[in-house]
């Protein structure tokens, strides 16, 4: 199980596969770099040499008492890259991972080819996702009411209450899918860390910042997906953005779970080849 010590004392769980270009997946909240594995790793190996890594506090990472906002994230990532000698890569984030994508390719404009940037929703534009009329609220209840767990009105809008519960249902991808999950370390997490509170801290990247980030990123969203506030948002202040929408899907934000093929396709076409990058959709 490979690990690297970063000069700030933390040690970050990883993996690397593949040959080609560099490129580095960075999961979301809740997750492992396992999600990538299922099936997005695989397909990708033969036209890229991937680094995947468990986020601090997730995975089998440390889990420090504190550092969980998107700021410290990216200098995480800035810390493995330096370790393991890779100096300039394509990124791919799915959610929080696409926010810190984005957040390392603004600290190091130099060392970044392009992101993927896949359901990013950014603390500097928590403002679309707070209201109580949110859309993403009504998702979020719906899948977990799916799946048996009754969320009382109070708590429709309360993130902490609403991440908690996911943890107790089943697992929905993968070849463990219809098994219960093991929530025992996140939910470590969730009472010893602040990182709820974290997630929404704006650091690196406020809004006035988003115009300065200077490689290609391609938004790649679901159809109906609850975050399209923020790919409009990015779409239209990013210098280098291209739009890249997935089908509409049973769980709208997990798009390269759901869909992994059609994300791989894209992938490979937006990344593979510079020229690809750019222009606006």
């Amino acid at each position: 199980m490979p690990k690297a010590t970063l000069p700030s004392g933390l040690t970050l769980h990883y993996q690397r596969a593949g040959r080609g270009p560099d490129l580095v997946m960075i999961h979301g909240l809740t997750g492992n770099l396992a999600v990538w594995h299922l099936k997005i790793v695989p397909m990708l190996a033969d036209h890229f040499r991937i680094l995947t890594y468990d986020l601090r506090g997730h995975g089998y990472s440390d889990m420090p008492p504190d550092g969980y906002t998107a700021t410290d994230m990216a200098a995480d990532l800035e810390g493995l890259l330096d370790h393991l000698g890779v100096e300039r890569a394509n990124l791919v984030g799915h959610s929080y991972g696409a926010d810190i994508a984005l957040y390392y390719a603004f600290r190091n404009p130099g060392r970044v080819l392009q992101v993927g940037a896949i359901e990013a929703a950014l603390p500097a534009l928590i403002h679309l996702r707070t209201r109580e009329d949110w859309v993403g609220w009504t998702y979020w209840v719906q899948v977990l009411e799916r799946s048996g767990v009754t969320v009382p009105p109070e708590h429709r809008c309360d993130l902490e209450y609403m991440v908690r519960q996911s943890m107790s249902i089943p697992k929905k991808w993968g070849p463990l899918k219809g098994l219960p999950r093991n929530p025992e370390k996140f939910l470590r997490v969730l009472d010893s860390t602040p990182l709820t509170r974290d997630y929404e801290v704006v650091g690196d990247l406020p809004l006035e910042n988003i115009p300065r980030i200077e490689a290609p990123v391609h938004l790649i969203y679901a159809e109906g997906s609850a975050f399209l506030g923020s790919h409009d948002y990015l779409l239209e202040h990013l210098p280098n953005a291209r739009s890249v929408m997935l089908p509409s899907s049973e769980w709208g934000h997990f798009g390269p779970l759901e869909q992994p093929e059609v994300v791989v396709d894209h992938l490979i076409e937006s990344l593979a080849s510079p020229t690809a990058a750019g222009a606006r959709a």
